[in-house]
């Protein structure tokens, strides 16, 4: 009776972990984010870079389009240009994966499953994505990569390079 009520006791912590907020270089999260970074950084989110749009993309979905050169977002049934038309030069291609992930195709975090297709999905009700906060990025990353994404500081923009340069979002 104790290994079953011990096997209960870590399900259940294991199942909260999984729910639970997740803070990158730093020791505790915003309130309201599932996933938030450390201030100060100079490291943005790497947004995947597809040959091939999603078929049913979700609301939400952002990407950096290689064949176009255009970070995008889908949003009511419609791919929104993000920035403009950049450079792929950047880009690292990708090796064929050759492992196996156990849920096939994605994290998600926020949500024990989700309907939405993606590598990583955050879904909650009630808690957002906190973009990393850099002031400046186009002074102070010094080698950004093509779709990668934070908030800048100084200007209060959602900032995305497209490979040529930094675009900004009010």
């Amino acid at each position: 009776m104790k290994k079953y009520f011990i096997l209960s006791v870590l399900s259940l912590a294991l199942c909260s972990i999984a729910l639970s907020q997740t803070a990158i270089e730093k020791k505790t999260t915003d309130v309201s984010s599932i996933l938030d970074f450390a201030s100060g950084t100079t490291k943005g989110i790497i947004l995947p870079a597809v040959e091939t749009l999603p078929a049913t993309p979700a609301n939400g979905t952002f990407l950096f389009d290689k064949v176009a050169k255009i970070v995008k977002m889908y949003q009511n049934g419609a791919w929104v240009d993000l920035s403009g038309v950049g450079e792929t030069a950047g880009t690292v291609p990708l090796a064929p994966y050759s492992g196996t992930v156990d849920n096939g195709k994605q994290t998600v975090m926020g949500a024990r499953s989700t309907t939405a297709d993606g590598v990583l999905v955050l879904e909650s009700p009630d808690k957002a994505l906190v973009l990393p906060k850099i002031s400046n990025p186009h002074l102070n990353v010094k080698s950004p990569y093509p779709g990668m994404m934070c908030y800048d500081t100084d200007r209060k923009a959602l900032a995305v390079f497209d490979g040529k340069v930094w675009n900004y979002w009010k």
